[in-house]
């Protein structure tokens, strides 16, 4: 007499598959099985020693619970989709427009690099490290010590007195009080956003040849002519 497993070990793989069209073949493969194990059993019980029912509808309910976690997952998948799709439209509308992006990097074009930062409160000391894409100090320029918003151009020239290439480069704002405590500087960069792009699940927005998340963006204007 055959012993009827419950539900059996490849439905745990089902429901923790992040492919829920193949979990849901899967399901429907293991009920077949179920059902054909059912109707062995069944034909070969002992009349004298009947099956328990309820040992059948327990595990008819749990094929139901899993046929609507499945279904749940499908949906909300279908959601994130829709919810991703929506974010690609969306950043399609920065193309052309100064954004304003919280990212310390930067790029150096044509001999010029902005950056805009802030700081929380007055600084003691304030200094501005300019790194490069190997994470190798290339220049080194005095920063302000106010409390509020900066900005810095920076030309290119290296603290060997030479032309940096054009490229990403990053900034570092080293800034302590009268009792030496580091501050916390934020950085960000305003520049036209020149495209968009799909990078895995990410939508990363084009400035020159920079490339930021999309979450990153907190303004968007008019192009300026």
């Amino acid at each position: 007499m055959f012993e009827l497993n419950p539900i059996g070990s490849a439905l745990p793989n089902a429901t923790a598959s992040n492919d829920t069209v193949g979990a849901a073949a899967d399901l429907a493969d293991n009920f077949d099985t179920f059902l054909t194990l059912l109707t062995e059993q069944l034909q070969n019980q002992d009349p004298l020693n009947p099956m328990d029912s309820q040992q059948f509808v327990s595990q008819l309910v749990e094929f139901s619970s899993v046929e609507q976690q499945i279904a749940s997952n499908q949906s909300l998948e279908g959601l994130l989709e829709l919810q991703a799709a929506g974010a690609r439209m969306s950043a399609v509308e920065f193309v052309g427009r100064q954004v304003t992006v919280s990212t310390p990097n930067a790029a150096l074009q044509n001999g010029a690099a902005k950056w805009d930062y802030a700081l929380p409160r007055g600084a003691q000391t304030s200094e501005l490290m300019i790194t490069n894409q190997q994470g190798t100090v290339v220049a080194t320029l005095p920063g302000e010590t106010g409390a509020g918003q900066h900005s810095i151009s920076w030309d290119g020239r290296t603290n060997s007195g030479t032309t940096a290439p054009d490229g990403v480069y990053t900034l570092n704002v080293v800034a302590r009080d009268s009792n030496d405590a580091a501050i916390e500087a934020s950085v960000r960069i305003t520049d036209r956003a020149t495209g968009v792009e799909m990078i895995g699940d990410d939508v990363m927005v084009e400035i020159g040849a920079l490339r930021v998340p999309a979450g990153n963006v907190i303004a968007v204007r008019e192009g300026v002519s």
